[in-house]
């Protein structure tokens, strides 16, 4: 087993004080503190120690695969399949979708061949946040009859064809071009149409009502991205909260933005994301409505229960799986099998593998288990993520 040193993420959305909160840091970060990356992707690998010798968990690997992530997964993946992260937004994120293996190999290798790579890698990124803080999320779209009625009661004029049309023919092929019109606005028009829509979204959130929440969360993303046409967008978008202990998994196909909050996140090994607004990265609105799903739902997730103390967040990908451990007054043996990623919350827990070797995590701290540690136990009080395959 080996300790891992994760990398920060300082995207600009991130927060000052999460990371260094959970990292037992009393002092807040000078700069934003995104992200915290447990994992082997190449843009940024986590190191650890071996013999003495600092090395990057993904050289690790591909120096011996067959070892570090058994046969099974060594054959199926080649690689170290998840990602795993602690991700913090005090501002929100941009809107995204990510596309499906099929997709990914498809525009990836067609990419490459003309010399124009559209896609970073040829993989999925589907993935799930498990809430740490209560989030708040676009997640999915909207029925498009209720994205029209939305648009409706917003009562700005510019809208109102969009609306009509939408409610008129109620498709998922429809919400989809009128993403497109919503993101393509005339340039010249772009600042009286975010104000009109902040104006309206103000005042429908300042009234009790099934309206109140989304329309507080355009307020606040236009806010986050003065200028930016991701804030209408959003109006079409179904919005969420998920409270600490729940959890939303995020399919191919699946739109989304993270606006607020902090979770535990884990994801296929891959940085494909598709961006449409909310953000100063490049945008590609056309491929991302080509990728984006309509009728992809997002349902808020709550573990089940294993065992005793061990539970498991339920996901139909075949790159990773998420477990929990609420350590107590027992010891636990960590579920999962092939190579794990364990990551400590909160507490302190020493980890010990079938041969005996032991290692303590504080908050904030993830361990590399390799697939040949055998049954890994842990022990003391706290919680404890646990990412391993899904096969």
């Amino acid at each position: 087993m080996d300790v891992l040193e994760p990398v920060v993420r300082a995207y600009e959305w991130g927060s000052h004080d999460v990371i260094a909160r959970i990292r037992g840091r009393a002092v807040p970060s000078s700069g934003p503190e995104a992200e915290l990356w447990f994992g082997a992707h190449p843009s940024a690998p986590s190191t650890l120690q071996r013999d003495g010798v600092p090395a990057s968990l993904d050289a690790v690997i591909a120096a011996d695969p067959a070892r570090e992530l058994g046969e099974a997964v060594a054959a199926r993946f080649g690689r170290l399949p998840f990602l795993l992260k602690i991700l913090a937004a005090e501002k929100a994120l941009s809107i995204q979708v990510h596309p499906s293996r099929e997709q990914a190999e498809l525009a990836f290798n067609g990419g490459r061949a003309l010399g124009e790579p559209l896609y970073s890698d040829d993989w999925p990124k589907p993935e799930i946040i498990c809430a740490i803080s209560p989030i708040r999320a676009f997640a999915g779209f909207r029925e498009p009859a209720d994205a029209a009625a939305l648009l409706a009661r917003l009562d700005v004029p510019r809208l109102a064809p969009l609306a009509g049309a939408l409610a008129a023919e109620p498709t998922g092929q429809r919400l989809l071009a009128t993403m497109g019109e919503l993101l393509s606005w005339p340039a010249e028009d772009t600042a009286s149409l975010l104000a009109a829509v902040v104006a309206a979204c103000g005042r429908l959130a300042a009234v009790p009502g099934p309206d109140a929440d989304a329309a507080e969360a355009i307020v606040i993303v236009a806010g986050d991205h003065p200028g930016d046409l991701g804030a209408v967008a959003g109006l079409l978008l179904r919005h969420e909260r998920i409270e600490p202990g729940e959890a939303m998994f995020m399919p191919a196909g699946g739109i989304h933005s993270y606006i607020r909050g902090a979770g535990v996140e884990l994801l296929a090994n891959s940085d494909n994301v598709l961006r449409a607004g909310l953000t100063p990265k490049p945008v590609n609105v056309p491929e991302l409505l080509r990728v984006a799903d309509p009728s992809v739902r997002v349902p808020v997730l709550r573990p089940r229960e294993l065992n005793p103390g061990v539970w498991v967040y339920d996901t139909p990908v075949p790159e990773f799986r998420l477990y929990e451990l609420r350590l107590a007054d027992a010891p636990l043996i960590a579920p999962g099998e092939g190579p794990r990623i364990l990551l400590c919350l909160t507490g302190v827990v020493k980890v010990t593998d079938a041969g005996g070797a032991v290692l303590e995590l504080a908050g904030g701290r993830g361990c590399f288990v390799p697939a040949g540690a055998g049954a890994v136990t842990v022990d003391g009080a706290g919680r404890v993520f646990v990412a391993a395959p899904g096969l």
